[in-house]
């Protein structure tokens, strides 16, 4: 009788030593896997190739729909870094000639005083020509106040004047002039789009050539972000037309900052647009 009490206790001490023991190890979140496997390609590139593939079977583990999304995000990252065909000066010929074509042209931060800077000028003598070739295609300015001296500045707001001071019809002229980022471009275009302009079904970014893919990316990413389901698109970015900067760059963890803006994790990602790029002059987003 002693012998088996002193089993017993030793049973319940044993368990007692391995609570927990052949459970499982807890799922990460959605986001934590996200923003793992992005900050991972951001900063190796494709020798991460292994570890993402490893994050997007953990990630269909938690969540079979993001998992898909994902995957044409990262697949869309890499072409847009290494296969994309910039159109310097004009868009390539044979988009549609209706109102389902839009030309996004990327804002660039003001001067102090609220004037263009020479960039965003640029950017918008390509726009133009865009307008020019394609009548009745619509063009969104996009861009929010960064002059630090005029709170009444925004760059959508300068650039609308100055398309239309170029004989751009008002009507065609789309503003959206909230946003503080290239991240905030894509998401605020998309909720106009969407509200107003449902007839929109492809995209031309137009901006400098260094920020092309970043913004073919983005506007890209949203599109796929917000489908009814990965693979359901029903807005595509097309094409571009680019201004050929002589200086500039954006690099690919600026680009997996941008992506954790998108998927919704606003304070980690301006911890990496401070750490990899200069954005000190802009004032704090809210």
């Amino acid at each position: 009788m002693k012998k088996t009490i002193s089993l017993l206790v030793f049973a319940l001490f044993l368990m007692s030593q391995c609570t927990g023991c052949g459970q499982e190890t807890p799922k990460r979140s959605t986001q934590e896997i996200i923003e793992e496997m992005v900050v991972d390609y951001g900063a190796y590139g494709d020798e991460a190739d292994e570890h993402v593939r490893a994050l997007l079977k953990e990630l269909g583990s938690v969540d079979e729909d993001a998992a898909a999304r994902w995957e044409r995000i990262m697949e869309l990252w890499k072409t847009s870094n290494t296969a994309l065909t910039l159109n310097y000066d004009e868009p390539p010929a044979g988009l549609p000639v209706t109102d389902e074509l839009c030309f996004v042209v990327l804002g660039f931060q003001l001067e102090p005083d609220g004037a263009m800077r020479e960039e965003l000028i640029q950017r918008l003598t390509v726009a133009l020509r865009c307008a020019e070739m394609y009548p009745n295609a619509l063009i969104v300015c996009t861009g929010g106040g960064t002059a630090t001296e005029d709170e009444t500045a925004t760059e959508a707001g300068r650039m609308t004047e100055w398309l239309i001071e170029n004989g751009v019809d008002p009507q065609r002229v789309i503003v959206e002039d909230k946003s503080l980022t290239t991240a905030q471009n894509a998401i605020y275009t998309f909720d106009i789009l969407e509200e107003k302009y449902p007839r929109v079904k492809e995209l031309v970014i137009v901006s400098s050539d260094y920020h092309i893919a970043t913004g073919t990316l983005l506007f890209g990413a949203e599109a796929i972000l917000r489908a009814e389901k990965a693979g359901a698109e029903t807005v595509e970015v097309v094409s571009n037309a680019a201004w050929k900067a002589p200086s500039g760059t954006l690099s690919t963890m600026f680009q997996a900052g941008a992506l954790i803006e998108l998927a919704g994790d606003v304070d980690t990602a301006y911890e990496i647009y401070y750490d990899t790029y200069d954005i000190h002059e802009l004032p704090p987003l809210k």
